[in-house]
């Protein structure tokens, strides 16, 4: 299947905290994948990083093949890599099915949309995430986890093939994190590549047959999740700051 995320001794400081230090990982084409570790440990920075809205202070970053390091963010959506933030982005006060449309207008997003139009396309989309009984309401007054499963949405509509999802059960009822689990495992089944964060181990484990483990920003453990669970460093990382690990 081949590398489609390449991450070489990836680096960066705000001022004198260095949130990712030397940072290195691959992931292969196809896979699905989970970056854990406590809060605070430089997740969502590394996917900042690889989404082009942070700039490193040294090391790499390939997607595809091509270098991405210095690239602005809608140039890497442009490639096919798209992320989802931990706080949920909407045009607020525009219908749903226009939200998907917006990104649909990406330009991965028109070749994908080519064959049956932009409508037909966001539709579709609509109807794979469970809110196409939603397609005329403005996200303002939607529910948490419909706006969670519209966010990914808009992210499919981009026509991803690596797909970065930040946090994504984050304040999530059980009963929407399983809907939301199925909406992720068909996108994965469907082709799309998979990297995912997580503080909680427990929530992954159900989900990815890999993870990667840091802490202070640095590399920690990679490989199962149930091996990475009871690696010495992992449990000293999450217990030290008296988190959920398993």
């Amino acid at each position: 299947m081949g590398v489609i995320l390449e991450v070489k001794n990836l680096t960066k400081k705000f001022g004198g905290l260095t949130a990712v230090n030397d940072f290195s990982f691959e992931i292969e084409r196809g896979a699905f994948v989970g970056l854990i570790g406590p809060n605070g440990a430089g997740k969502t920075t590394v996917f900042d990083l690889i989404s082009g809205f942070e700039k490193p202070n040294s090391g790499t970053i390939r997607f595809d093949g091509i270098d991405i390091t210095a690239k602005k963010p809608h140039k890497i959506v442009n490639l096919g890599l798209t992320r989802t933030f931990q706080i949920v982005r909407s045009f607020k006060f525009m219908p749903v099915l226009d939200n998907i449309k917006v990104s649909g207008l990406s330009p991965r997003g028109k070749l994908a949309s080519k064959q049956i139009g932009l409508d037909k396309y966001a539709t579709t989309i609509l109807s794979s995430i469970g809110l196409i009984d939603k397609a005329p309401i403005p996200p303002v007054i939607l529910p948490h986890g419909s706006l969670r499963k519209l966010q990914i949405g808009k992210a499919i509509a981009t026509n991803p093939k690596l797909l970065l999802l930040d946090e994504p059960f984050s304040g999530l009822s059980n009963e929407e994190q399983k809907e939301l689990i199925t909406l992720i495992r068909q996108l994965n089944e469907d082709g799309v590549t998979i990297f995912i964060t997580g503080h909680v181990l427990r929530e992954l484990m159900r989900l990815v047959p890999r993870v990667i483990a840091m802490h202070q920003g640095k590399f920690i453990a990679d490989g199962p999740p149930q091996v990475v669970a009871n690696n010495k460093i992992v449990l000293e990382a999450y217990l030290g700051k008296g988190e959920e690990f398993a």
